[in-house]
């Protein structure tokens, strides 16, 4: 495939920039979710810039200082500051506080349920909160690196040095340690809840088949990986890292072992962010030079979203739908393409 330089106007590629609404969110962006048709973009500290479908655009206070983590599950967006405080946004704007910590510690890892539970975590200790209220918490060895809900019953995954932690909170003493050396910074299940993928803090993801904890090394990145989605209906992995996206398959019983994964869409530039549409077979893209691509899984094919010349794209999200693409920069440039 001919390398795309979206410099070059000459290059034969679809592009959309010109139905991209773009927005200034006026300060840097960590995260976007979707609240129904509502696009909402996670500021760096303090805010969330919510955008209807007509574009109008309302600051929500969140957080006294720094947004640390961010989940959503398209009802809510749930947030950890580094004021103590656990809270959640909804798609009517209300902002309620769901969790403070006793100690004032900083909660970095947030993760949601199906169901409605809530995890987050402080320091060693992760807190499962039950869609009923229950409270439990369980301690690691070091410091959480990140959470994961199994997308079939009530198991958490906790990542910390050294390995990962399964945890039933339902049950007592049930906790199983997968252990690999190193710092484990993130933590994902596969859709089919057959395997779990961990983003390390060397250049290098790690996973087990949990049938029988088996190993998988995913290996040969320039840099860390800080972006992981699942392909609608988990075929594949993207994730960011390389200056093309990495997509480990996931299809067969062996997931990536011994295989090859795809590189598509490369660029003179690395790859920040991935998302992959909820429902077909393309991902989004962006890059550190500001660049947003569309890609076909099947065959590659790309289609320009945002021109490259500005800040590194910290943020990509579908609404539920797959109708709007949402992303932004790190210094608050942002744009919607409804589809």
């Amino acid at each position: 495939m001919k390398e795309f330089d979206p410099s070059d106007d000459s290059a034969s590629i679809v592009s959309v920039t010109d139905k991209v609404r773009p927005l200034a969110i006026g300060a840097p962006v960590v995260a976007a979710h979707f609240l129904g048709d509502s696009a909402a973009f996670v500021g760096a500290e303090e805010n969330v810039a919510l955008v209807d479908g007509a574009g109008d655009m309302s600051r929500l206070a969140v957080h006294a200082g720094g947004i640390l983590c961010v989940a959503s599950d398209g009802a809510r967006i749930v947030m950890g500051g580094d004021d103590g405080k656990l809270v959640a946004l909804d798609a009517k704007g209300e902002v309620t506080t769901l969790a403070t910590d006793p100690k004032r510690r900083w909660i970095d890892n947030v993760a949601l349920h199906p169901d409605g539970a809530v995890a987050w975590s402080a320091g060693k200790v992760a807190t499962v909160r039950s869609a009923k209220g229950e409270e439990k918490s369980f301690e690691v060895p070091s410091t959480v690196g990140g959470l994961a809900f199994a997308p079939k019953g009530m198991r958490l995954a906790i990542a910390h040095y050294n390995g990962v932690t399964l945890w039933f909170p339902n049950m007592a003493g049930s906790a199983q340690f997968l252990e690999w050396a190193g710092s484990h910074l993130g933590v994902v299940f596969s859709p089919d809840n057959k395997f779990l993928v961990t983003a390390m803090h060397e250049p290098a993801l790690h996973g087990w088949r949990l049938a029988d904890n088996r190993h998988m090394r995913m290996t040969g990145y320039p840099g860390r990986v800080r972006s992981l989605s699942w392909s609608a209906g988990g075929k594949s992995l993207a994730t960011s890292g390389a200056d093309t996206v990495i997509l480990w398959p996931f299809a067969s019983k062996d997931g990536p072992m011994g295989k090859e994964p795809a590189m598509l869409a490369p660029l003179q530039a690395r790859v920040t962010q991935v998302a992959c549409h909820p429902k077909q077979d393309i991902f989004a893209a962006g890059y550190s030079d500001g660049t947003v691509l569309m890609v076909r899984i099947t065959d590659g094919a790309e289609i320009l979203v945002r021109r490259n010349g500005g800040e590194p794209v910290s943020a990509l999200a579908w609404s539920d739908k797959g109708t709007m693409l949402a992303f932004a920069a790190e210094d608050g440039e942002a744009g919607l393409l409804e589809l």
